[in-house]
C-alpha cells in the first residue's frame, strides 16, 4: 500500500513489545504466515540493527516451531485419525520461504491422514488486494487458475488445510468450503484423554 513511514513504526513497537522475550531466549511464535515472516523479512531492512536480526533468530511459525521441539525431545502428541485425505493450500510467504514442508511434517504426525499439497500460485486475495472492488475479477480469476477448482472437486470428507487468513478468506467466498489453519487440525487430532493432566483425569475426565 505504500504507507512505509507507518510499517516501520509498527514494526518498531513490534520489536520494542518482543525484544524481553528474545533476549530470554523464549521463541516468538505465529500462526499467520504474512505477519510472523515479516520479522524475517522487512524488520531486516528497516536498518533497526541487532534488534530486528535477534527478533528474527527467534520468530518461527507455528509447525516449525512443533517440528523444532519434537527434533528435540520436548514435544510429544498423542494424535488419533480424524480423516483419510487433507489438501493443503500453502501461503505465499510460506512458498517464498521455502517452509511451507513444516505443514507437511506436522499434518504426517496425524495417523491415517494423507496430506497433498495443492499445486498454486498465489490464492488470489494477495494481502488486501482482493478486498478492494476495482481488483475482485482479477482475484477470482487467479483462484480459478487451479486452486478453487481443485477445492471444488475434493471429497467433501476431504480436509481443506491453509495457514493464510486471507487464503482461508478466498477459499471459503470462492469454494463454501470451511478451510482449517494446522493449528486447527491438530486441536481436531488431539487424543484429550491422553493428554490431559493427571488432576483432570482423577476429577472425571478433560474437558
Amino acid at each position: 500500500m505504500g504507507l512505509v513511514d507507518q510499517a516501520k513504526a509498527e514494526a518498531r513497537r513490534t520489536l520494542d513489545a518482543l525484544l524481553p522475550f528474545a533476549r530470554r531466549g523464549v521463541a516468538i511464535v505465529g500462526l499467520e504466515p504474512s505477519c510472523l515472516l515479516s520479522m524475517r523479512d522487512e524488520f531486516l531492512t528497516y536498518r533497526f540493527g541487532e534488534d530486528a536480526d535477534l527478533i528474527a533468530r527467534h520468530a518461527l511459525l507455528f509447525e516449525e516451531f512443533l517440528v523444532r521441539e519434537r527434533a528435540a525431545g520436548r514435544l510429544e502428541l498423542d494424535l488419533r485419525p480424524i480423516a483419510a485425505e487433507a489438501l493443503v493450500h500453502a501461503h505465499c510467504h510460506q512458498k517464498a520461504f521455502a517452509v511451507a514442508a513444516s505443514m507437511q511434517t506436522v499434518l504426517d504426525w496425524i495417523p491415517g491422514l494423507v496430506a497433498r499439497p495443492v499445486e498454486t500460485s498465489c490464492c488470489g486475495m494477495a494481502g488486501a488486494f482482493g478486498y478492494e472492488a476495482q481488483h475482485f475479477d482479477i482475484s477470482m480469476r487467479m483462484g480459478e487458475a487451479s486452486l478453487l477448482p481443485a477445492i471444488r472437486n475434493a471429497a467433501r470428507k476431504t480436509l481443506i488445510v491453509a495457514d493464510g487468513f486471507s487464503c482461508r478468506h478466498q477459499i471459503r467466498h470462492g469454494t463454501r468450503r470451511r478451510p482449517l489453519h494446522v493449528a486447527q487440525v491438530l486441536e481436531r487430532a488431539l487424543d484429550r484423554a491422553a493428554t490431559a493432566p493427571r488432576s483432570e483425569l482423577r476429577a472425571g475426565g478433560a474437558h
